[in-house]
């Protein structure tokens, strides 16, 4: 396509869900739709567009000719926090005040008189999560595709959440009723899913209020993703997760896994577009310069991702278990991590790791992944997170935090068998016994192998020819560039 006239150009305008999370895989999107031959307008609230100035440097959302940033107000009070807003009142905010500003934006883009080197926008790909943009699609009379970066997993339990409020299964009538043996509850009638129990179910059916913001906010998101997008984009891919997406293809037949992204964006050969980053916190590379001089194999890496939050206790136990345990560890501790205060380490705990642990508030998780120094992950088991790992052959110990976590170290422990699950009470005793294990246990070498297999199907899958490239293909023709 490159040598197609500036209005006859594809343009794709991509909405991400304004956190952390979302944003990296919907860059990672944009920039392989991008290589294909599209102008892309990238979609940033004005909060986290200053957020990146601040973290890459103020001519780091510059772009290419073809590739822009524009922003949009979240409907949230004007805050200069450099933190992932509160997830409910984000999600309320966007559903309500985003649809109109969004409007005017694509207005503005469509506008000749304005940028006449802009082609009229003719699809847009928005996050399963801002899924108001299925208006204004319907009001341009363009494609919207809706891209959920959750797991295929995950989202296939989003889409039964109305089921279970139907069975009476969430809301629970109150928070005694959360015991193990309701959790323990294994459900039957999920399609693609064996044995899969409610404790697996993301975390948001946990709750007693029928008018729980997350809860009908999932309920809500998902019904249009299956009702009303064009299509819906996976980042997973077909070996890891078949029957899962041969359930939701039943559901919407134009699905398309087009994943591990982070692997196809490996083959796009234009260094500018793949320079051009997404990280809301300012990276810290000196972590990778410490890993450099490490063994092979011999170091945990600890990160708890974009949203996670804990107590200072759980810090503590987290941070004492890691210690003795002995093993070398790189720990991604960011500022905002503990519930309302700094996260503060004993000063024991710095003193007798400093030979072994690097401490730092954020990192290129990706080099830091493909690094031959680390030998296993502690993760909260966010779906990027996850997805990492499985390529890059890394078995992982879970503590899973909130929404879809709960699903994917199901998965990672269960299905994939490259996990283990580390109690949500967590306890130093069992964080040393399983970070022993993972780095030279029995189980450890066993989750390695399995890992490894994993890595070389995603290898398959995003390479030349394979299933998500060919999913890729199919988008692209049968719906981006549909007329």
């Amino acid at each position: 396509m490159g040598s197609t006239g500036v209005n006859e150009k594809p343009h794709a305008v991509c909405v991400p869900y304004p956190a952390q999370g979302h944003i990296n895989p919907m860059m990672k999107l944009a920039k392989v739709l991008h290589y294909r031959g599209f102008h892309v307008t990238f979609v940033l609230t004005e909060y986290n567009h200053k957020r990146l100035l601040k973290s890459r440097g103020p001519n780091s959302l510059d772009g290419l000719p073809d590739f822009r940033f524009k922003t949009i107000p979240d409907g949230l009070p004007p805050s200069d926090a450099d933190s992932t807003q509160d997830i409910p009142s984000l999600c309320e905010s966007t559903t309500k005040t985003c649809l109109q500003p969004f409007c005017t934006l694509l207005s503005k883009l469509n506008d000749k008189s304005s940028d006449s080197n802009i082609p009229p926008v003719t699809c847009i790909i928005s996050d399963g999560c801002m899924s108001f943009t299925a208006k204004a699609a319907a009001e341009f009379a363009i494609p919207e595709v809706l891209f959920w970066t959750t797991s295929a997993c995950g989202f296939l339990c989003y889409t039964q959440y109305t089921h279970l409020v139907e069975r009476g299964l969430t809301p629970v009538k109150d928070l005694s009723h959360l015991t193990n043996e309701y959790l323990d509850t294994t459900l039957d009638w999920v399609p693609g899913m064996n044995n899969i129990r409610l404790r697996d179910f993301p975390s948001f059916i946990r709750t007693t209020d029928s008018k729980d913001i997350m809860l009908n906010f999932l309920i809500n998101e998902s019904a249009v993703s299956i009702s009303k997008a064009s299509a819906i984009i996976l980042n997973t891919f077909d070996a890891l997760e078949q029957e899962v997406l041969d359930a939701l293809s039943a559901m919407h037949p134009r699905l398309y896994s087009i994943g591990p992204l982070h692997l196809m964006v490996n083959h796009i050969s234009d260094e500018r577009l793949k320079s051009i980053g997404s990280n809301l916190w300012k990276e810290e590379h000196e972590c990778i310069e410490w890993l450099n001089s490490q063994q092979t194999n011999s170091v945990v890496y600890v990160n708890f991702g974009s949203i996670t939050v804990m107590t200072p206790n759980q810090l503590t136990e987290f941070a004492w278990g890691l210690a003795n345990s002995q093993k070398p560890f790189l720990w991604i501790i960011r500022p905002d991590i503990v519930t309302g205060e700094n996260a503060i380490l004993p000063a024991e705990f710095l003193h007798e790791t400093k030979e072994r642990g690097m401490l730092a508030s954020w990192c290129p998780q990706e080099q830091v992944l493909t690094h031959a120094a680390i030998g296993g992950f502690l993760t909260h088991s966010g779906w990027n997170s996850t997805i990492e790992s499985v390529t890059v052959g890394v078995p992982v110990i879970c503590w899973p935090f909130f929404a879809e976590q709960q699903t994917n170290c199901r998965y990672s422990c269960v299905e994939w068998g490259i996990g283990m699950e580390i109690d949500s009470d967590v306890k130093r005793e069992e964080v040393e016994k399983l970070v022993r294990e993972l780095m030279e246990g029995r189980k450890g070498k066993e989750m390695k192998e399995k890992a490894m297999e994993w890595k070389r199907k995603a290898e398959v899958a995003s390479g030349p020819g394979g299933s998500s490239q060919l999913h890729l293909d199919k988008l692209v023709n049968e719906v981006l560039l549909s007329k």
